[in-house]
């Protein structure tokens, strides 16, 4: 049986400081040379960042994320290394180096691009090719292969090619963005693939937001039966150390009822000697027990999916702080809260914008929830400007009775001042619109949808009030009035959001279907939904494209997201009537 003591570095890397990335690769290099490992692992392009899409159209910056490998290459000692970068040969290719003493041994071009959802890797790269690359690395006496993200997922990939050629472990290279319940997802592909090819599995992820996506961590080892091992937390960066004991394939091999894989044995590369016992007992003690982080519930987990994205947003891009547009009602709270979790109190600033329709508890709770998280507010009475907008389009209104544009205007009159107060102040503005109203149009252009991160673009208006409950179990800050008062947008007498749409409970279900899982008009009809309700809903959806063209990128956090992930032509003649 042999062992090998494994460092899963699991980074935030940013997209195109490749020098960045480099010196953190090499600080967690070093924290696992100090730590005895025989092999330390990185993220998938972690040298460039991921994704780093057109940028990779640009050869200076190809040349930098070579040279930026050979910077890595040249600091590795006895412990491998495996790294991701870009590898410009004849092509591009998304590509694992493994390296060790000062040089690369080797490269791995990813053969499975994903060009669906979220990825365009076809785009940019080419595939590897299978016959010029199938070979193993020994490390420390253990047939090592490596494989990039997607290659871990299909069934008949690489890692079933590589166990049936001898690999003992697999080297998971990865960055895989989060949405809920992917964690399990992985977790049960990784379990499989360890167990149909009699190999340990170390899989690496990226952890960090990068525009419209935020990546989880969550990386994990796997045996070769495909139980959990070793598992860091999501949302954080971790160098997790664990040692692996590697047991012979054989004897699972010949009880398989498959049979043993027809395959022929790989050649192997001698990377690093196996450590005689006496340099073995003289590293740090045996890590007995590694940590296994456990899966957060769903409302705790993509809580901190908009946390992180929030604060890698605001923090690589180059912002001090930010300013959100206080209503009073539960978006805005639940984005405050949000922004004060990420980057703290002091850098998030509260405008309240009262109009004529804006009731007294709507102010109070909005100063309510700005004294509980500890954030500074300025009022801005929106009356005087309302008033003269209206006197300055009378002539042209006439008579005509008071409408949506009236509504709007409001909304717009509060997207030019948060827009003033950002340019004056340096602020980034943190819009505060939901998913089911981004998803109905329910939002004015160049009013509450202006500014520049979106936070819960991609969150269910029923998962909000979710996301609330659970930030006020670790002390209450958002008032309880937010939560059980009726949505309205207080654009006109006595609104609320029910008078314009089907309640939240009704809406998100079908937005689900329609949005997140292609249900047809005809299937929604067959689940049960009304179809009046459905009609409605699904001519909202395909009417407001136009408007979610021109919003603000926010993280993806469910199985669909608009922007980056469902992408629908704006000039669209088909019907579903």
């Amino acid at each position: 049986m042999g062992r090998l003591r494994v460092a899963l570095c699991q980074l935030d890397a940013v997209v195109g400081d490749v020098d960045g990335n480099v010196e953190k690769v090499i600080a967690a290099l070093d924290d696992a040379e100090g730590a005895g490992a025989d092999l330390a692992i990185f993220p998938e392009l972690v040298i460039t960042g991921y994704p780093p899409e057109d940028l990779l159209l640009n050869p200076a910056f190809v040349e930098a994320n070579t040279r930026g490998l050979e910077r890595v290459a040249e600091r590795t000692h006895r412990c491998a290394a495996v790294v991701g970068y870009v590898d410009a040969d004849s092509d591009l290719y998304n590509a694992a180096a493994v390296c060790a003493g000062g040089k690369v041994h080797g490269v791995w071009h990813k053969e499975l691009l994903p060009n669906y959802g979220v990825f365009d890797e076809r785009r940019w790269f080419s595939s590897g090719s299978v016959s010029a690359q199938d070979h193993l690395y020994l490390v420390n006496g253990v047939r090592t292969g490596v494989v990039v993200c997607e290659d871990a997922w299909s069934p008949a990939g690489p890692v079933a090619r590589l166990g049936a050629g001898g690999a003992e472990l697999i080297v998971v290279l990865n960055g895989s963005p989060y949405r809920t319940g992917v964690l399990d997802e992985r977790r049960r592909m990784l379990a499989t693939r360890a167990a149909d090819a009699s190999v340990v599995i170390a899989y690496v992820n990226l952890v960090g937001g990068q525009d419209e996506l935020v990546f989880d961590g969550g990386s994990m080892i796997l045996d070769h039966d495909g139980t959990l091992l070793a598992a860091a937390p999501q949302f954080a960066e971790a160098v997790l150390l664990a040692d692996v004991d590697i047991r012979p394939a054989y004897r699972k091999r010949v009880l398989d009822p498959r049979g043993r894989p027809d395959a022929p044995v790989l050649p192997c590369q001698l990377v690093s000697d196996v450590r005689p016992e006496s340099a073995d007992s003289a590293r740090s003690p045996v890590i007995a027990a590694p940590s296994i982080a456990g899966e957060l519930p769903e409302a705790e987990e993509v809580y901190s999916a908009l946390v992180l994205a929030t604060r890698d947003y605001v923090e690589k891009n180059g912002f001090d702080d930010v300013l959100i547009a206080l209503s009073g009602g539960i978006d805005s709270s639940i984005v405050a809260a949000v922004a004060v979790d990420a980057i703290g109190a002091a850098r998030v600033h509260g405008v309240l914008l009262p109009s004529r329709y804006s009731s007294p508890g709507s102010v109070s709770d909005a100063l309510a929830l700005a004294t509980n998280l500890g954030i500074d507010t300025q009022t801005v009475d929106i009356e005087p400007a309302h008033e003269a907008f209206l006197a300055l389009v009378a002539p042209s209104f006439g008579d005509r009775p008071p409408g949506i544009a009236y509504e709007n205007l409001q909304a717009r009159i509060r997207g030019t001042l948060v827009m003033l107060l950002s340019n004056e102040f340096g602020w980034l503005v943190l819009t505060t619109g939901n998913k089911s109203e981004m998803a109905v149009g329910y939002a004015t252009l160049y009013g509450d949808m202006a500014g520049g991160f979106a936070v819960i673009k991609d969150v269910p208006k029923t998962l909000v009030y979710a996301l609330c409950r659970y930030r006020n179990t670790a002390g209450v800050v958002i008032p309880e009035a937010v939560l059980t008062k009726p949505p309205s947008a207080e654009l006109r007498p006595g609104q609320r959001d029910d008078e314009s749409l089907p309640p939240y409970e009704v809406l998100d279900p079908i937005l689900q279907g329609y949005v997140e899982l292609d249900r047809t008009p005809v299937q929604l009809l067959a689940e049960g939904f009304d179809p009046q309700v459905v009609r409605k809903v699904v001519q909202l959806v395909d009417r407001a494209e136009y408007k979610r063209r021109q919003a603000a990128p926010g993280p993806r956090v469910t199985s669909r997201g608009f922007g980056k992930d469902r992408r629908m032509p704006i000039t669209n003649r088909f019907s579903h009537w």
